[in-house]
């Protein structure tokens, strides 16, 4: 007997909507509402955390209206750092608030600091 037989693990996907499989679904996907860079105000500051280390967070932006995974790894690429998304805030290592804000700007976001 496998490890997950029997659960909910096992047994493969279904469609929400039509219950169907998913690989057999013909559902159209759901389309997703984007705001414009332009209508949205990213808030940027730094803060301290354990053992001292700085994250530089910017705040204000939905995760609803945005793909807030691609921006961050854009925004991590550029500042060669790490980082993550957590609710509507994303984090990136370090104290990079020029960084941020010059390619918030170029994207077309207003920013505050």
């Amino acid at each position: 007997m496998r490890l997950l037989a029997g659960t909910i693990f096992d047994r493969p996907p279904r469609c929400e909507r039509c219950d169907e499989l998913e690989e057999n679904c013909r559902c159209p996907a759901p389309e997703v509402k984007r705001v414009p860079p332009q209508k949205q105000t990213a808030r940027i500051s730094t803060e301290k955390r354990k053992k001292g280390k700085m994250v530089t967070v910017i705040r204000g932006l939905s995760s609803t209206e945005n793909d807030l995974a691609v921006l961050l790894t854009r925004l991590k690429t550029i500042c060669g750092a790490g980082g993550t998304v957590t609710d509507d805030e994303m984090e990136i290592q370090g104290i990079h608030i020029d960084r941020v804000r010059q390619e918030l700007q170029a994207i077309g976001y207003r920013v505050r600091e």
